[in-house]
C-alpha cells in the first residue's frame, strides 16, 4: 500500500521539525467582499478594467469567487482575472516602476472567462483557472510574477479582452478569501 505526504506534512516530520512558511499551515483567514455596479458602456471594450478587491502582497489567495448579473446579452465577453498595483507606487530592486493601479499580471488567476455572458448566481471560482493547483502556497506577489514582495496592497481585477457589442449594466460581487500570518 502506498503512502504519500503533502509538502508541509513532510516538513513537519523532519527532525528537527522544520518551521513552515507563514500562511501555509497556520495563519489568519481573511475575506474581502464587495459589489461593484458596472454601468452600460463601462466594460465593453478590450482593456476595460473593473477593480474588485485589494489584498496584502504577502497574503496567500485561497479563493476568488464572483457572482454577477448578465453583463453581455450576447456571447462576446471574455474576461481575465488578474493583479494590478494598489494605490501605492513601488519600484522593484531591479528598477521596474509600478504606478498606482498599474497592470502587473492581467491573467494571473483566470483567462478568457465567459461567465459574465449570463447571470451567475451560483458563483464562479477563479483562483485556479490559470494558476497551477500546486501554487496554493504562493504569496500574491508570486502569483503576480514579481521577484520580490513589494510590501504594498495589490488589487484583484477583471480585464475585458474583447469588444462587447451587447453589453449591459449590472452588478458583480466578489468574495476573495486569503490567508495572512
Amino acid at each position: 500500500m502506498a503512502s504519500t505526504k503533502s509538502v508541509n506534512l513532510t516538513l513537519l516530520d523532519t527532525s528537527p521539525r522544520s518551521l513552515l512558511e507563514s500562511g501555509s499551515a497556520v495563519g489568519k483567514l481573511r475575506v474581502f467582499m464587495d459589489t461593484v455596479a458596472i454601468a452600460d458602456g463601462d466594460f465593453d471594450a478590450d482593456g476595460d478594467i473593473v477593480y474588485l478587491a485589494e489584498v496584502p502582497s504577502n497574503a496567500k489567495i485561497v479563493s476568488i469567487k464572483t457572482f454577477s448579473d448578465d453583463l453581455d446579452a450576447g456571447t462576446d465577453s471574455a474576461v481575465n482575472v488578474g493583479l494590478y498595483n494598489g494605490g501605492t507606487k513601488f519600484t522593484t530592486s531591479g528598477g521596474t516602476d509600478y504606478a498606482a493601479d498599474a497592470l502587473i499580471d492581467e491573467d494571473a488567476y483566470a483567462s478568457a472567462v465567459t461567465t459574465f455572458q449570463a447571470a451567475d448566481t451560483a458563483g464562479t471560482e477563479h483562483a485556479f483557472e490559470a494558476r497551477n493547483v500546486n501554487a496554493v502556497n504562493n504569496y500574491v506577489w508570486e502569483d503576480a510574477g514579481l521577484s520580490e514582495d513589494p510590501r504594498v496592497p495589490l488589487r484583484v481585477a477583471l480585464t475585458q479582452t474583447a469588444a462587447v457589442t451587447t453589453d449591459a449594466a449590472g452588478d458583480v460581487t466578489v468574495v476573495v478569501t486569503y490567508v495572512v500570518e
